[in-house]
């Protein structure tokens, strides 16, 4: 009976000797070439972090597998991700960063700190890798044990509490940037330091509009890094809490002397003023619309708390909004406010059918005070047009001097309001703001307006349609009787906005 059993236990444990062959040589093949994590393909061999917890030894971090590393608990879509060989080079790629940030002491060992939109957790992570181990991330939804789930405008932090916090491309995409870059700087101690990767703020006007949203802060370093992908880009901004500053809501009052520096950079790459004057103006203008350099296209209009049109003078909604703002203004994917201020009442009705359009009323003017309106149509316009009231409105006070001899159709009372001080109660310089101004020669008034009270520098890109005597379409070799300023006097006005850092355009 011995000698019959031999046979098979040698049998048995050739067996098992190729078995261990055939689990140990693939496991060492994936080791080799994978890395330590024993990743091939698309996956890993060790568990999902819900399973891992975190040791340091010295400056150096290890991951080691705790029980119940196959809990059923953790979500199917989480551990595929923390499996993925994706992952492990994202982690990586925070992790260069982060020890780029240690040796320039912005990170310690001994930093508190924060990632705020950390989503599925790579960047909380890598600074457990480096040797941060008090690092923990937020985000809308919890991904355990690196995520917690919470409001990110309201998060459940005291004051001062981190030493350091992180935000990768999610503040340009948050529908409330001031809130969010409000309640990051609430959350860090003074003195600490903001890291911020995005792959926006690559001009000056953008850069300048990322700064603005921390006015608690100053700027430590902004340059341009690789990502984690091949072949891209990010923009790297550190910035300090300045000491003194352990509460920042974001509405820190805003004085305008100056125009800021990055306004008149923009304004290198605009296109030239038309410095002769236009025999056909109605062509000329017409035509130059196409030669106009839009804000959006030279600049990233991100970071940006609102994004608002004001069309001022604006008529019929096809006749700017509808047919050239809609259609035409390069918008970056922005959803913009739109203000049409009109006070011919002829227009008014089509207003109150479209949605999305804030109608106002009244006429723009340098104060509050009752106006007359007067609708003057052109020589050649049809009789019933003009009962329509559809000629371009003028407006004057009730009791001003005549406009030059004309008789009008039409002369009724309206509400004028102070145009600049609305301005600056409607927006803020944390806004983007888009004005188009026809206003049929009230400009002359209502732009040194706006100079005096500061509200020109919350307007980012002006479309003015400037009024003087020009040739008549009507009428060869005459001139136009209805305004006194000249070609000239137009021109001064686009040049001191320009001189002044304000894009303006010459509107049609």
């Amino acid at each position: 009976m011995e000698l019959a059993a031999k046979p098979a236990r040698r049998f048995l444990t050739r067996l098992l000797i190729l078995g261990v062959i055939a689990f140990v040589v693939p496991f060492a093949y994936i080791v080799t070439i994978g890395g330590g994590g024993g990743c091939t393909g698309e996956f890993c061999l060790f568990s999902s972090p819900e399973s891992l917890t975190f040791s340091t030894g010295g400056s150096a971090a290890f991951v080691r597998v705790t029980d119940g590393a196959a809990s059923a608990s953790s979500p199917i879509a989480l551990r595929e991700l923390w499996t993925s060989r994706d992952w492990r080079k994202t982690v990586d790629f925070y992790s260069s960063a982060f020890q780029t940030l240690a040796a320039e002491g912005f990170l310690s060992p001994a930093s508190k700190a924060l990632c705020v939109g950390s989503g599925s957790g790579h960047e909380v992570l890598a600074l457990k890798e480096i040797g941060v181990p008090d690092a923990a991330g937020i985000s809308r939804t919890r991904a355990p044990p690196l995520v917690s789930s919470g409001n990110l405008y309201r998060q459940p932090f005291k004051n001062g509490t981190f030493d350091f916090v992180f935000s990768t491309n999610l503040i340009e995409q948050s529908p409330r940037p001031v809130d969010l870059a409000a309640e990051i700087s609430r959350t860090l101690k003074p003195e600490g330091f903001i890291a911020v990767h995005t792959a926006s703020a690559g001009d000056a006007y953008s850069l300048r509009s990322l700064l603005d949203l921390f006015p608690s802060c100053r700027l430590i370093r902004a340059h341009e890094i690789d990502g984690p992908l091949p072949s891209t880009k990010l923009r790297e901004i550190i910035l300090q809490k300045l000491p003194g500053t352990e509460i920042d809501n974001g509405d820190s009052p805003y004085e305008c002397s100056v125009v800021p520096d990055h306004k008149l950079r923009i304004l290198t790459s605009a296109e030239p003023l038309i410095q002769e004057e236009p025999l056909k103006p109605w062509i000329t203008l017409k035509k130059n619309i196409k030669n106009v350099k839009y804000l959006p296209s030279m600049a990233d209009i991100s970071f940006k708390r609102r994004y608002v049109y004001i069309d001022v003078g604006a008529r019929s909604y096809g006749s700017s909004i509808g047919s050239w703002f809609k259609k035409q203004y390069p918008k970056q994917n922005r959803t913009f406010e739109i203000y049409a201020i009109e006070a011919d009442r002829a227009f008014h009705e089509e207003y109150a059918k479209k949605k999305g359009v804030n109608l106002l009323p009244y006429a723009a003017w340098v104060r509050n005070e009752t106006l007359t309106f007067q609708v003057n149509h052109e020589p050649d316009q049809k009789v019933d047009e003009k009962s329509l009231g559809r000629g371009m409105g003028r407006i004057r006070p009730s009791a001003g001097d005549s406009v030059n001899g004309l008789l009008s159709d039409d002369l009724h009372s309206i509400h004028g309001f102070d145009f600049a001080e609305w301005l600056k109660i409607t927006v803020s310089e944390k806004d983007f703001v888009v004005v188009k101004m026809d206003i049929e020669g009230t400009e002359f008034d209502i732009v040194p307006r706006l100079f005096e009270t500061g509200a020109i520098c919350l307007i980012d890109e002006l479309f003015l349609e400037c009024h003087y005597n020009r040739w008549q379409r009507c009428c060869p070799g005459e001139r136009s009787p209805k305004y006194k300023n000249t070609y000239g006097q137009c021109l001064d006005l686009f040049s001191s906005l320009r001189e002044s850092g304000v894009l303006v355009h010459q509107w049609w």
